[in-house]
């Protein structure tokens, strides 16, 4: 099945997807198209000019090769009206001066078009063709140069313009002279590397709740929940010389409310409890986490923006299973904010970590990626929103000697609210167990489950998830049982096969009723239950 979902403009509402919030404003939108090219392919997008494919680039992205014509690319239909179209850009080469690539809306024809761009000299411009030479409408800043990836976004609602660079607002205008089209790429003149392409409305309500900032206050329906009771699932397992996941345990305590105070803190060797107090901003992109720590916020607002964590050794000082890897990590009540890479990211045979009661939301990449070996993982009570690729579970397709026989997780309690894809996406991993989620509007699809990953789903909340749980979703297939789960509203039904080894082997659970789980999780997950 193509990752690639695509919906008439007149259809778009069946299914919604969070906007990402810019500045102050929250808002909900319908997802249009979503493509991050994992297919293999390009199908459903015509070109004009340039030589277009799908390559590989980190992960499998859409190219526009060689600099010696004015290239187009676009998807979608010309009845698309008040949108935006946002993704990953990395330019990589230009044919001279005065050269442009990037983003295009409201595409009438090859010619005819609004596009946000980076210029060769590095700038950032909005452009309007309209059969001729392009006029430019307003130029800002932001963007990295040759060679470097940027994500960009351009909103056409009405007669407004807006182009957004790395999440910021860079350049705006207004121009009548295009009210539809479709969207697309413009290389003109250069080349050019895009994924994780994302079109949606920039106008629509949530049809439930949305993000726990400014929500409605909810029905205390949360269990009573002990802060020093151990995690349930592959977290609390003996194993690996590590008796359950126990963080800081035994170690000091200390309250970090300055970014070198935090970084010092986490780089710190031995046992360790880290307060955080307020949001710290953290240079991008990732701050490595060394074991035996607890990092756990002060209230409910506290947290860390512009960066994540990595709780894991480099990959070039790995060549097999290490007996120095990092180990024993608690990450808890934080809320992250604008990561510029991935928020937390768990890797190298990493083992016993757990990630409970945190926000995430707005991130470059993953909001929660384990991979490269790690396992004894506990991912609980998160509150994950206003993103794309919420959680990997598995590096590659081409990983299996490293994850085969790791890569055991259990996911529980989380809210995925509005994240169209990754919830989690999984490969090799067994078992891998999903219990007790709420799943809301996820416009891709919700558990993915393939590379020969073994998936126990189970007890689950799903509304309006076109597709559930998926072992065919992409790639090569895995195996998956669902059972006991409730589905409402537009939601499909599993397409899952195979046999997978019970959760129950390692450790003890139980599952609660899925008619309860809508509000028992979106009463207690994210921060400012503990």
């Amino acid at each position: 099945m193509e990752k690639r979902r695509l919906a008439a403009a007149g259809a778009a509402g069946i299914l919604a997807a969070a906007l990402i919030a810019f500045g102050t404003t929250t808002a909900f939108a319908d997802t249009l198209l979503s493509d991050d090219f994992q297919d293999g392919n390009a199908s459903g997008w015509s070109t004009s000019g340039g030589t277009w494919s799908v390559v590989t680039d980190g992960s499998l992205a859409y190219r526009q090769s060689g600099t010696s014509s004015d290239a187009r690319s676009v998807v979608g239909a010309t009845t698309w009206t008040n949108y935006a179209v946002q993704a990953r850009v990395k330019p990589t080469g230009f044919n001279g001066s005065n050269r442009f690539t990037g983003l295009i809306a409201r595409a009438q024809s090859s010619s005819n078009y609004y596009a946000l761009v980076i210029t060769s000299s590095g700038g950032v411009q909005l452009v309007k063709r309209a059969g001729g030479s392009p006029i430019v409408l307003g130029s800002g800043a932001g963007a990295g140069g040759t060679g470097t990836w940027s994500t960009l976004r351009l909103e056409a609602a009405g007669t407004s313009l807006r182009g957004y660079v790395n999440g910021a607002l860079a350049v705006s205008a207004t121009d009548s002279a295009f009210s539809s089209g479709r969207a697309g790429i413009a290389a003109s003149y250069a080349s050019v590397t895009v994924d994780d392409v994302l079109v949606e409305t920039v106008s629509g309500t949530p049809p439930t709740p949305g993000p726990t900032s400014g929500g409605p206050t909810l029905p205390p329906t949360e269990p009573p929940l002990d802060p020093s009771a151990p995690p349930i699932g592959f977290a609390s397992v003996n194993v690996l010389g590590q008796n359950g996941t126990t963080g800081g345990a035994g170690g000091p305590t200390v309250t970090v409310d300055t970014a070198s105070e935090l970084l010092t803190a986490i780089a710190q060797a031995g046992p360790l409890n880290i307060r955080v107090s307020g949001m710290i901003a953290l240079p991008g992109p990732m701050h490595d986490v060394t074991s035996d720590k607890t990092i756990i916020g002060v209230g409910a607002s506290s947290g860390i923006t512009g960066a994540g964590f990595n709780i894991g050794l480099p990959i070039s000082e790995v060549t097999a299973p290490p007996a120095n890897a990092v180990h024993n990590v608690i990450i808890r009540n934080l809320n992250f904010r604008d990561a510029a890479d991935d928020s937390i990211n768990v890797q190298m045979y990493t083992h016993h970590v757990w990630l409970d009661h945190n926000d995430l939301a707005e991130g470059y990449d993953g909001l929660i990626d384990i991979k490269r070996g790690s396992s004894y993982v506990t991912v609980s009570w998160n509150h994950v929103h206003n993103h794309t690729k919420t959680m990997l579970l598995g590096h590659d397709d081409g990983n299996s000697a490293q994850d085969t026989g790791n890569l055991k997780v259990t996911y529980h309690n989380n809210w995925f609210d509005r994240t169209p894809q990754r919830n989690p996406r999984v490969r090799f991993g067994e078992p891998v167990h999903v219990f007790n989620n709420y799943y809301v509007y996820n416009t891709d699809v919700g558990v993915a489950c393939q590379a020969n990953a073994g998936c126990v789903v189970e007890g689950n909340y799903f509304e309006d998830v076109e597709e559930p749980v998926s072992n065919s979703y992409a790639g090569p297939a895995g195996r998956c049982v669902a059972r006991n789960n409730v589905f409402v509203g537009e939601s499909g039904q599993p397409d899952c096969s195979g046999t997978v080894q019970e959760p129950s082997n390692y450790y003890s659970y139980t599952v609660a009723d899925p008619n309860t789980i809508k509000s028992v999780v979106m009463a207690g997950a994210g921060t400012g239950h503990l």
